[in-house]
């Protein structure tokens, strides 16, 4: 199957007119490192670090069942995903499980204790959510939420028609 193309590419920017005030780059990776902080922050008690709660949660959730989904999921490479694992499994939080289907695949499993902190994080998470969204009303959340969506989409074509190239001129 052939991936879609992606929409021809707007031309909101420019070189010469560039402004980081107005960057979607900076600006979702400000409000990301600001959500991750804060989640961080609420979840230090239960000594739980973005690099772990964030596995916790998705496969808790069913997300991901094996080192190389979750990896593939929060976009880190496998190196420092099997650390996270590591320190989770060290902990207590999870447990590596051969698949009895097929042997050569490890399987991802919390356990009871990373099953408790995992339930956790949904409520930080909205909490947290909602700081951040303070003042907005919920038209425009969702319109937030639809645009962001439609930002990683096009991201995504980009990434499936690499071999696509628009001249950048």
């Amino acid at each position: 199957m052939v991936a879609p193309k992606p929409p021809k590419p707007a031309v909101f920017y420019r070189a010469d007119t560039l402004r980081a005030d107005d960057s979607i780059g900076l600006l979702t990776k400000r409000a990301q490192l600001s959500i991750v902080g804060q989640v961080d922050r609420r979840l230090a008690p239960h000594d739980l670090t973005h690099a772990q709660w964030v596995p916790l949660y998705k496969i808790a959730n069913g997300d991901c069942s094996t080192m190389a989904e979750l990896a593939r999921g929060v976009v880190l490479d496998p190196g420092a995903m099997t650390r996270a694992l590591d320190r989770l499994e060290t902990k207590g939080l999870l447990k590596r499980v051969r698949s009895e289907d097929d042997r050569r695949v490890v399987k991802l499993a919390l356990t009871p204790e990373g099953e408790q902190l995992a339930h956790l994080v949904p409520a930080v998470l909205a909490e947290v959510f909602n700081a951040h969204l303070a003042g907005f009303t919920k038209a425009e959340w969702q319109t937030l939420v639809s645009l962001l969506q439609r930002l990683v989409a096009n991201g995504d074509a980009m990434r499936e028609n690499k071999d696509d190239k628009e001249p950048t001129t």
